[in-house]
């Protein structure tokens, strides 16, 4: 009798293991690790295969997207939404919803160590993300889908090699094409310098930043292909000579009224004043509280091109200038490491959001000291904090590596 009871229940066990679905989680060593625009995701629950699926926290990479997600724990449903696509998933339903059209899947979401994970790959491209897995080194590589968003390039002096015409027309000097205009957006041109008394140059020689002969044939070519322009009042703190002009009130008035009619010839100034310590903090921002109302009176735009808050130089009052002016670049490069450290600039954004609109800030980038595959990341910050654009240090020294991996990650500008 006990043999047969034991026959009987294994042959049901069987029926159920043919029966009922099963799921193969696969056991390694090595954790998974999830890059999207190069940037690692963290998770709270590590990613696991399922059946050869990746699944992840929804919450986790669901904020690595900015996608809007809720739970319904009465029927376990997963809700995202972004951009005009609505995804649901169920837990353990093998059918997901996109735009209200029913999508099969290799493996439903399931619930592990009171955490949802859902397919990461339908997930992603669901919300147009490219998704890629190397098997051998566990990882899964995420490209955000290309983001609209002003690229502002610097345009300075440069030689036969970097020239700044070049490397954004795609021709020599003064032949114009197409070139990378349907990427960049803006001009930033850096003409200007200024000495202690307030006087503002185009030729210094304290400064590198010096105005071109043909100068006026950059505007026109900026002029036939939209290009937005600002001009650039640079100089550096040099034996603290940006310190004295700063205290000094004829000085003051000499530079504001001196950049505001050169205004005329551009759409907005973009300030550099560089090397301010937390002595000059106040007077810079006196400085910029002067000058911002005129350009404003004269129909002109304000950009502050400043060191980041977590650098050495603290004479910045990020959360005054963000109120006066129309936005702020953050300077957040030079650490010191090359490519620069994402977890350095990642600080100085988060430090800056504090206190100033997402709107209102622009991520400025190196190019000497990124590459093709690194700048990915660093514009993968500005995606992923939404701010307003990014800025290349300088046309001239941006590689053809760069500007592929820039027009995979930022929507091209409609035509012209």
């Amino acid at each position: 009798m006990k043999r047969q009871a034991i026959i009987i229940t294994t042959f049901f066990l069987a029926i159920l293991l043919v029966v009922l679905p099963t799921r193969t989680v696969s056991a390694s060593s090595k954790e998974i690790t999830v890059l999207l625009d190069g940037l690692p995701v963290q998770f709270d629950v590590s990613p696991q295969i399922v059946n050869g699926r990746t699944l992840v926290p929804f919450r986790f990479i669901a904020e690595a997207l900015n996608v809007s997600v809720t739970w319904d724990g009465t029927t376990r449903t997963v809700a995202a939404e972004n951009s005009g696509t609505r995804v649901l998933l169920q837990i353990d339903n093998q059918t997901a919803w996109v735009n209200g059209s029913a999508v099969i899947l290799d493996t439903p979401p399931l619930i592990l160590k009171e955490r949802t994970l859902i397919p990461l790959r339908f997930f992603s491209e669901a919300f147009g993300c490219q998704v890629n897995w190397n098997a051998e080194t566990m990882t899964v590589r995420m490209a955000s889908p290309p983001a609209p968003m002003p690229v502002i390039g610097f345009y300075a002096l440069g030689d036969a090699q970097t020239s700044s015409w070049t490397n954004l027309f795609g021709t020599a000097y003064p032949v114009t094409s197409a070139g990378n205009t349907d990427i960049v957006s803006e001009l930033a041109l850096g003409w200007y310098t200024i000495d202690e008394h307030g006087n503002l140059l185009t030729r210094s020689t304290r400064n590198a930043w010096q105005r071109p002969a043909g100068w006026q044939d950059v505007l026109t070519a900026a002029s036939l292909y939209s290009l937005r322009t600002e001009m650039v009042v640079h100089e550096e703190n040099r034996d603290g000579m940006l310190t004295r002009l700063l205290e000094d009130e004829q000085a003051v008035d000499n530079l504001i009224a001196a950049i505001v009619l050169e205004s005329a010839l551009y759409h907005g100034v973009n300030l550099n004043m560089e090397g301010l310590r937390l002595n000059a903090r106040d007077s810079f921002t006196r400085f910029v509280s002067l000058l911002a109302p005129k350009l404003n009176d004269a129909g002109k735009t304000l950009t502050l091109t400043i060191h980041p808050p977590n650098s050495a130089f603290l004479g910045y009052d990020y959360e005054s200038l963000g109120k006066l002016a129309d936005r702020i670049i953050i300077m957040a490069h030079d650490y010191g490491q090359r490519p620069e450290p994402a977890e350095r600039i990642v600080e100085a954004v988060e430090m800056a959001l504090t206190v100033v609109p997402r709107e209102k800030l622009v991520l400025a980038i190196s190019a000497p000291s990124e590459t093709g595959e690194s700048i990915l990341e660093k514009i993968g910050i500005a995606k992923h904090y939404q701010l307003q654009g990014i800025s290349l240090w300088r046309l001239g020294l941006v590689t053809n590596d760069m500007w592929t991996t820039i027009k995979q990650t930022i929507a091209r500008r409609s035509s012209l």
